[in-house]
């Protein structure tokens, strides 16, 4: 697909909060075009226009719980939704040879070994955190670690909404994940949960500490500390609004049709080639 050529793309979770916000930003790109919007099969708001569900201009495209329906409508598949429908998601897309951007969280590592299997026939971007600023804070951690963090107690913060189920969050795992890889240690037993009376001599141990906040509508604050005797290193990025998700979101779309490629890539992975 030459860069001229519009993109077809369906929102899976279409109804949710992300959802939404992916249907306005699709909207509003000169490159992207919604060819379906797919919720679940409960759901009330089946048959409405998906552009009326956002307050903006009718888009054509009934929301659908029905995937099989619409399989002719889209060639990549957004996936904001939950483990297990994500798999089904996962199923329909190599089955019927399409890539698939997956933002869902939580997954457990067999799920997670099925989505690497998948990707050996059609290309799929798995990230935590589709933010721009994310995959660079990434990128930093990696560096500070290399250059500070055997000699200093490394703590990992993370916020988000109330609603929010997994924990730690998949970015602040990814966070732990890199700093370790940057040390040298082995990421399994590298990190844990901060608990002052589980945990007291974490510090002789040099763990990686995960403090979890889950309250009000926080979108998601995530900081790494560095502390050393004498001074002390953060590193944190903020998501302001979902907004923020969704731009890298279309850059992943556009990418894997530009592309063309099969495999399993992240957001570092987009940012890396040019």
């Amino acid at each position: 697909m030459c860069k001229e050529n519009p993109v077809l793309i369906a929102i899976a979770g279409a109804t949710g909060r992300m959802g939404r916000e992916l249907i306005q930003a699709v909207a509003q790109s000169k490159r992207v075009i919604l060819g379906a919007a797919i919720t679940h099969d409960r759901s009330t708001l089946c048959g409405i226009d998906a552009g009326e569900l956002v307050g903006i201009n009718r888009l054509g495209v009934l929301i659908s719980s029905e995937l099989e329906a619409v399989k002719n409508n889209f060639d990549i598949l957004i996936d904001f939704t939950c483990p297990n429908a994500s798999m089904k998601y996962l199923a329909f897309c190599h089955q019927n040879n399409k890539s698939i951007v997956i933002g869902t969280t939580g997954f457990n590592q067999f799920q997670k070994n099925i989505i690497k299997a998948c990707s050996k026939s059609i290309g799929i971007v798995f990230s935590a955190n589709f933010s721009i600023g994310a995959s660079l804070m990434l990128e930093l951690l990696k560096k500070a670690a290399k250059i500070v963090g055997e000699s200093c107690d490394i703590e990992i913060i993370e916020m988000h909404h109330r609603d929010k189920k997994d924990a730690p969050s998949a970015t602040a795992i990814a966070m732990g994940k890199n700093i370790a890889c940057a040390i040298g240690e082995k990421e399994s037993n590298n990190y844990t949960l901060y608990d002052h009376k589980k945990y007291k001599n974490r510090y002789k141990m040099k763990k990686i500490g995960f403090s979890i906040i889950r309250a009000g509508d926080i979108i998601g604050e995530h900081t790494a500390i560095f502390a050393g005797i004498g001074e002390r290193l953060e590193i944190t990025h903020k998501a302001l609004n979902r907004a923020t998700f969704t731009k890298g979101v279309i850059r992943a779309v556009t990418w894997l049709a530009d592309s063309k490629k099969k495999g399993f890539f992240n957001m570092q992975d987009l940012l890396n080639q040019k």
